[in-house]
């Protein structure tokens, strides 16, 4: 299994409303490496839920539930979309303050690579994370 994070501003698309969905697919991304990391993207893989620019913090946890497909947004080939349902709330929400603070997670592509929208998690980096979140799966 891998893991990976997305970014969504809570204003447009909110973890609260994710849940009330219950599921949703991810598309409008228009960056190559963020595009590679959903095609890279298995069903069963999990995904954090960052609210970014307002928040700035992972909330949530989503399972991806169908790889990549043509973004129906577009009718651009280079662009796909994947479908994700909630998984779970986390316990206590980790700020990005949190993270840029823990020297274990300076490498993370959050800290590295922040305006990225669709990134990878690297396994020490989750455990981290689930930790600070005092969450169990």
């Amino acid at each position: 299994m891998a893991y990976w994070l997305v970014k969504s501003e809570p204003f447009k698309y909110s973890w609260e409303q994710f849940e009330k969905d219950g599921q949703t697919f991810w598309d409008g991304v228009r960056n190559y490496a963020a595009r590679n990391n959903l095609k890279a993207m298995k069903k069963g893989d999990l995904v954090f839920w960052y609210h970014s620019n307002e928040g700035m913090e992972i909330v949530g946890i989503a399972k991806v539930i169908k790889e990549f497909y043509q973004d129906p947004t577009t009718t651009e080939d280079a662009w796909v979309a994947v479908d994700l349902k909630p998984f779970k709330k986390l316990k206590k929400a980790v700020s990005l303050a949190q993270i840029k603070a823990n020297n274990l997670l300076q490498q993370m592509d959050l800290v590295r690579l922040g305006r990225l929208s669709v990134q990878t998690v690297k396994e020490n980096e989750w455990k981290i994370i689930m930790e600070l979140s005092e969450t169990k799966i």
